[in-house]
């Protein structure tokens, strides 16, 4: 994908940030409305609204359907914004561009299914349309998988592509709805640094009250912009109304944003990532002198007939540098992450020199 291009839209400033904004879904002309203008006197160009919602279980509102089309054709008339949605399949890009939608977005689900991206990238180019696409990363951690469904849209001739973060899945209960793995995005954007893309912290947080700081750190991280999930009313949405903010409260986070120049580059900073560098070289000899201690535990385990995996040794190693770490003040979750990848490490050398299978 060599020639993946920007996305620019007419009449909107390509200066940073990029702000699509809307609610969840398009649930009554009405409420479009009233938000749509509330959003465009807040100076949002790009109105998004869900005309299709895919829901994790049946039995949920999952949108209007074509019927909410004529809504966004009258934001359009009479704000002058932009209008995105979401398609899943070749009806709704067809149904979409009939009714003159500016932009679309692939939903996470839909990522994840290479068949759907198949689908949806033909039906985009045999309509002909010349329209920016942008990919919400998939539900799962799969950057393969992300760039994947570029590559088919690319394939069909569609160049104006941009992703949006939106977070992944995990089990259990976290801080976040979606917990965002910024490391992913960050080696997307390191991949092609030309492709737009965007943070959806509505998504990534699940509450609102997270949308202000994941957007402030989205766009630290040199994200182009971002995609907010904003209603008139949000505690009568008919969708994720934990997320969305009103008009007036989006104006108020995207005022308190900080833009922050990436291409300046100070004395002091380069000192600073020369410290990085270093460190990182003795954290690899480190790990490196610790493997081989690991290995000739794996030794003396073969001569002594001892299983190399001890649950209560291992048990033991993660509740004590846990505690250590906290005292540090680092996160349990990212200390539990590197020891759990240096023991899996060790136990392969180990199982290599025992010999056991």
């Amino acid at each position: 994908m060599t020639d993946i291009r920007p996305i620019q839209l007419e009449g909107i400033t390509p200066a940073r940030p990029l702000i699509i904004a809307g609610p969840c879904s398009a649930e009554t002309e009405d409420r479009v409305l009233d938000t749509a203008h509330q959003l465009a006197a807040a100076g949002v160009r790009i109105f998004r609204a869900g005309i299709w919602k895919p829901r994790t279980k049946p039995g949920g509102f999952e949108g209007v359907g074509a019927a909410g089309f004529p809504w966004l054709a009258r934001v359009k008339e009479e704000t002058g914004m932009l209008t995105a949605t979401e398609v899943a399949n070749r009806a709704h890009v067809t149904e979409a561009l009939d009714a003159g939608t500016d932009i679309l977005w692939l939903g996470t689900r839909t990522t994840a299914n290479p068949f759907a991206v198949q689908e949806i990238a033909d039906a985009i180019a045999d309509y002909g349309a010349d329209i920016p696409v942008f990919v919400k990363n998939p539900v799962s951690p799969d950057l393969e998988l992300w760039i994947g469904a570029f590559e088919r849209l690319y394939n069909a001739g569609i160049h104006r592509l941009g992703a949006i973060h939106r977070g992944f899945s995990v089990y259990g209960r976290h801080i976040y709805r979606n917990m965002p793995q910024w490391h992913i995005p960050i080696e997307l954007r390191r991949r092609f640094p030309d492709m737009t893309m965007l943070c959806d912290p509505s998504r990534i947080g699940g509450k609102r009250e997270f949308i202000a700081p994941l957007s402030q750190q989205a766009l630290d991280m040199g994200f182009d912009g971002l995609i907010i999930e904003s209603h008139c009313h949000p505690e009568c949405a008919w969708s994720d109304k934990e997320q969305q903010v009103t008009p007036v409260q989006l104006g108020q986070i995207l005022s308190s944003l900080v833009l922050r120049d990436s291409d300046v580059a100070t004395e002091s900073l380069a000192l600073l990532r020369r410290q990085i560098d270093e460190l990182d070289d003795e954290l690899l000899d480190v790990l490196n002198r610790r493997m081989a201690v690991s290995r000739q535990i794996g030794i003396y385990k073969r001569e002594h007939r001892m299983p190399v995996v001890q649950i209560g040794r291992h048990d033991e190693i993660m509740q004590k540098r846990l505690a250590a770490a906290a005292e540090m003040g680092m996160s349990p979750d990212f200390m539990r992450t590197v020891l759990s990848a240096i023991h899996e490490e060790s136990v392969r050398q180990q199982i290599e020199k025992s010999g056991q299978q």
